[in-house]
C-alpha cells in the first residue's frame, strides 16, 4: 500500500517509522486457549493501535501532510522552516513527508482517493496539465484567509507560472534559476575580466579565448546543457511550442544547437562524459552553467573564488536564465476540511513572511517581503532580483507537454553538441520522442526534476 510506502521512507526513530512497527504488531493473535480477559486485552490493544495508525497517516485531523519533491539538500532547509512554523504552536501542525517519486505517488493516490496529502510543491511546468486533468483546488479561499497571499507581494514569474485562464492555482515559494558561475582567478590570469562588464558574455568572446589557455583548462562545461539550450532558443525568439503542438525541430532549435557546438568544437567546452561540474570546483574552468543552488556546493570548495552572472548570449542586449518555480497547490481533496484550509493559509503565509531560511538553499525566494530585505543581498542568488532586467531574464517554461521536451533534450542534446549526432537527425529524433510520448498519454507523469 502506498500509505505504508511513504511511512517507511521515513528515517527510524520518529512517530511515523513507529507507526510501523505498530501496524506489524496487530498481526498477531491470541492463543486458542486464552482466557477471555486476555482475549478482550489483546483486542483492546489491537484497537489502541489502530487509532495511533490513523493517527500517523496522511489523514490526520490535526495535521496538514506536506509532500515535496525536495531530495536534495533543500530538503533539509525546508525542514528547518517547517519546524520554525510549528514551533508558532499553530492549530495544524504541518508534517513535511519528502518523496523522491513524487509525481508518480500524486497520481497514484489522485486514482485511488486516499491518502491525499493537505498540500504539495509542485513544479511550475506541471501546473497546466494538473488543471486540464482537474487535479487542483484553486488558491481562493486561501487567499481571501490570507490577504498577503496575493501577486504584488511576489515575483511576477512565480506568481503568474500558477494562474491559468485568470484562475489562482497555487502559490510560489521561489525561483531556481539556471546561472552561470566564473573563476574570478582564471579570469583574471587570462586577462578576460572585461568580459564581465555587461554582466553577459557571448558566444564570440568565448570563442576568441580558442588557442590561448593552457592545457587542461577549459572556457566553460555542460552543466545543466538542456536548460543553456532553452534559454538560447528564447534569445533567439523562439519557442518549444506552436498552436499548442509541440515545436521542437525548429530552425531556433537548431541554431542555439549550432552555437553550442561551435564552443565544443573550438575545444573550450569540458569534454563529453567528464564531469564539468567538479573541473569547475578544481579551478580549471573559467564558467559553469549550473544552478543558483550549486552556490552552496561551490561555496565549500576551499580556494574556489567565484562568483556569478548570466547564461551566455549571443547578444549582451538579450539574455535569457531558464528558470523554474516551486509552488504550494493543494489536490483535490473531499476529506480537506475548510478548518484546515485556514490552516494552510496560515502557514503560506509564515512563508511569505519567514522564508529567508529558503535563500539559504541558494533559491531566489519569490516573496517580496524576503527578497527586498537587505539580508538577503548576503545570497549570491540575489544577483537576479536587483534590477528590473534581471528580474525578467527568468523564464519559465509553462507549456504543458515542457516534461518531455525537457525529456527529449537530455536525451538528444549533449550527443548533438558534442558531434556523436548529426543535428538535423536529432531535432528529428527529438520531434518524434515528444510526439510519441504525447500520443501515449497524459503529460507530466515522469518523475524529471526541475
Amino acid at each position: 500500500m502506498l500509505k505504508k510506502k511513504l511511512i517507511e521512507r521515513v528515517p527510524k526513530g520518529n512517530g511515523s517509522a513507529r507507526c510501523a512497527n505498530f501496524e506489524k504488531t496487530t498481526h498477531s493473535r491470541p492463543e486458542k486457549n486464552a482466557s477471555a480477559p486476555l482475549i478482550a486485552s489483546c483486542l483492546l490493544l489491537i484497537f489502541s493501535l489502530t487509532v495511533m495508525l490513523a493517527g500517523c497517516s496522511s489523514g490526520n485531523e490535526n495535521t496538514i501532510t506536506f509532500w515535496t519533491p525536495l531530495t536534495g539538500d533543500d530538503g533539509a532547509y525546508m525542514d528547518e522552516l517547517v519546524k520554525q512554523y510549528n514551533e508558532t504552536d499553530p492549530e495544524f501542525e504541518v508534517k513535511h513527508i519528502i518523496t523522491s517519486d513524487m509525481y508518480t505517488k500524486l497520481y497514484t493516490v489522485m486514482n485511488s482517493g486516499n491518502d491525499i496529502p493537505d498540500l504539495a510543491i509542485i513544479h511550475a511546468d506541471r501546473v497546466p496539465g494538473f488543471v486540464n486533468q482537474d487535479l487542483l483546488e484553486t488558491m481562493d479561499v486561501i487567499m481571501k484567509t490570507q490577504p498577503e497571499l496575493k501577486e504584488e507581494n511576489y515575483l511576477p514569474q512565480a506568481w503568474n507560472s500558477g494562474n491559468i485562464d485568470g484562475v489562482q492555482y497555487t502559490i510560489p515559494l521561489d525561483i531556481h534559476s539556471n546561472t552561470m558561475y566564473y573563476n574570478k582567478d582564471l579570469l583574471k590570469k587570462y586577462n578576460v575580466e572585461h568580459f564581465l562588464d555587461d554582466d553577459v558574455v557571448t558566444f564570440e568572446e568565448m570563442l576568441s579565448l580558442q588557442g590561448k589557455l593552457d592545457e587542461g583548462d577549459y572556457v566553460v562545461n555542460d552543466a545543466l546543457l538542456t536548460w543553456v539550450i532553452l534559454a538560447q532558443i528564447i534569445n533567439l525568439g523562439g519557442d518549444i511550442q506552436a498552436n499548442d503542438a509541440p515545436a521542437v525541430n525548429t530552425e531556433e532549435m537548431k541554431a542555439a544547437i549550432e552555437a553550442i557546438k561551435a564552443v565544443a568544437d573550438a575545444g573550450l567546452m569540458t569534454p563529453y562524459g567528464e564531469d564539468g561540474y567538479l573541473m569547475f570546483q578544481s579551478g580549471n574552468v573559467l564558467f559553469s552553467t549550473d544552478g543558483t543552488w550549486s552556490s552552496t556546493a561551490h561555496a565549500g570548495v576551499e580556494g574556489l573564488n567565484f562568483d556569478v552572472t548570466n547564461i551566455y548570449a549571443f547578444e549582451p542586449e538579450i539574455f535569457t536564465n531558464r528558470a523554474s518555480s516551486h509552488l504550494f497547490a493543494m489536490l483535490k481533496n473531499d476529506d480537506r476540511t475548510e478548518e484546515k484550509e485556514k490552516g494552510i493559509a496560515d502557514f503560506l503565509e509564515f512563508m511569505r513572511e519567514n522564508s529567508m531560511e529558503w535563500a539559504k538553499a541558494g533559491q531566489i525566494v519569490a516573496s517580496r517581503d524576503v527578497i527586498e530585505s537587505p539580508e538577503y543581498e548576503n545570497y549570491m542568488q540575489s544577483f537576479f532580483t536587483s534590477n528590473e532586467k534581471e528580474i525578467e531574464s527568468l523564464y519559465i517554461y509553462t507549456y504543458e507537454y515542457y516534461p518531455y521536451v525537457s525529456e527529449a533534450l537530455d536525451t538528444y542534446g549533449a550527443d548533438m553538441v558534442h558531434g556523436e549526432l548529426d543535428i538535423d537527425e536529432g531535432l528529428d529524433a527529438m520531434q518524434k520522442f515528444v510526439e510519441d510520448k504525447i500520443a501515449e498519454g497524459v503529460s507530466g507523469t515522469t518523475d524529471a526534476e526541475e
